[in-house]
């Protein structure tokens, strides 16, 4: 990141008079105006959400939402408790640093501290054949309706939401297939050694890995061996992008996401980024991250907050990740950072199933992972960066 731009960095701003702008719509922008208020923030507060909802919380959308358990995923935001002036539908599009204003499809928005909470969206392939993805509500409570009995459902991509989405479509009785370009499945996450481990869990689904999609189409999934697979029901899922998109014109620094340090602060004065938009600086890799996990999206909130509030001080925010997954009747919990070049150790269950495996580098862990080992949790989180042999 470049040195900050905008007003400058000494530039004082008023608690009880100042305009705070937060642009989005989850768990991080709810999370940020309870602590702006928290924090005694007095001033004008106000939310563009590009849906028309209020805040709500996305892991369920591929749990219980999906499942038929629930219908909403909303989470605790108080609009009058808050002071929040909330527009819903309306979507910025782009943003002057110079003018302080956010340009929106409801017109402009002016502001003297601003939080970027943009979040992601998914990934598609091409073609002209219908492709479900699982991003908001109402990506959920449509793909709910079309996982009936004996539907032929074909998941592209064997990764975390991949194998959610299987884990649903099975218990409600669809002829499920899964297309993963990965040697084994969950492979771009954890690697084939761990993937691998992961196999036996797919039973009962037509599981092809080394498998390249060509195209979606009308009458089914195109593969780039030539074959077609017929689909009444196709849900894509090989990952997401930041929406930085409509930054393009700002001066805000961006690459695969909207670069930050650790008190989530851009190159822009005034401007943070926080939650699956952020690109954030992580001193225990040497490296921004885009980290697209609840946990972060919570967690750093007080960071951002204090930052829009105070410039110049306040805490730092760089805990060990930790992401969790529900799929295909097993529970698993990641702590860590791990890259392709550590050192991974696979343990298995003596049916040769995965459970547990610790990535290290120079003898030093940075990851871990287990399934149905909840209790384990708190000590690998405290072990990742000491002594792989500290973790027993």
């Amino acid at each position: 990141m470049s040195a900050a731009v905008g007003p400058a960095a000494d530039a004082p701003f008023d608690l009880a008079e100042g305009r705070v702008v937060v642009v989005g719509g989850g768990l991080a922008t709810a999370r940020i105006c309870a602590v702006l208020r928290r924090k005694k923030f007095r001033g004008a507060l106000t939310v563009l959400g590009a849906e028309d909802l209020p805040p709500y919380d996305r892991p369920p959308l591929s749990k219980e939402v999906l499942a038929g358990l629930r219908d909403d995923s909303a989470l605790p935001f108080d609009v009058e408790k808050l002071d929040v002036d909330l527009r819903l539908g309306t979507r910025a599009t782009a943003l002057d640093t110079a003018s302080r204003t956010v340009t929106t499809t409801a017109g402009p928005v002016e502001y003297d501290r601003l939080a970027l909470a943009t979040g992601a969206e998914p990934l598609t392939l091409p073609g002209e054949g219908q492709q479900l993805t699982l991003r908001t509500l109402e990506d959920s409570l449509r793909l709910r309706a079309a996982l009936v009995p004996g539907a032929r459902v074909v998941v592209i991509g064997a990764s975390w939401i991949g194998a959610e989405v299987t884990t649903v479509a099975r218990a409600n009785g669809c002829q499920v297939t899964c297309v993963e370009y990965g040697a084994e499945p969950l492979a771009g996450a954890l690697g084939a050694e761990v993937g691998a481990a992961t196999r036996g869990w797919w039973d009962g689904v037509d599981l092809r890995t080394s498998t390249a999609v060509a195209s979606v189409e009308p009458d089914g999934v195109h593969l780039e061996s030539g074959a077609v697979l017929p689909a009444d029901v196709v849900v894509t899922g090989i990952g997401v992008r930041p929406r930085v998109s409509w930054l393009a014109s700002s001066e805000v620094e961006t690459d695969r996401g909207v670069l930050t340090d650790t008190r989530c602060r851009t190159n822009v004065h005034g401007v943070v980024a926080l939650g699956d938009v952020a690109q954030r600086w992580s001193s225990r890799t040497g490296t921004h991250r885009v980290l697209e996990h609840w946990d972060e999206a919570s967690t750093a909130a007080t960071a951002a907050a204090m930052s829009l509030l105070s410039w110049d001080e306040g805490p730092m925010h760089d805990p060990v990740p930790y992401f969790w997954s529900d799929q295909l009747g097993r529970k698993l919990q990641y702590v860590g950072a791990h890259g392709p070049e550590d050192a991974v150790t696979v343990d298995r269950h003596p049916d040769g199933s995965l459970a547990r495996a610790r990535w290290s580098r120079d003898g030093l862990l940075t990851a871990w992972l287990g399934v149905g080992a909840a209790k384990d949790l708190v000590a690998a989180r405290t072990a990742v960066g000491g002594p792989l042999a500290d973790l027993g």
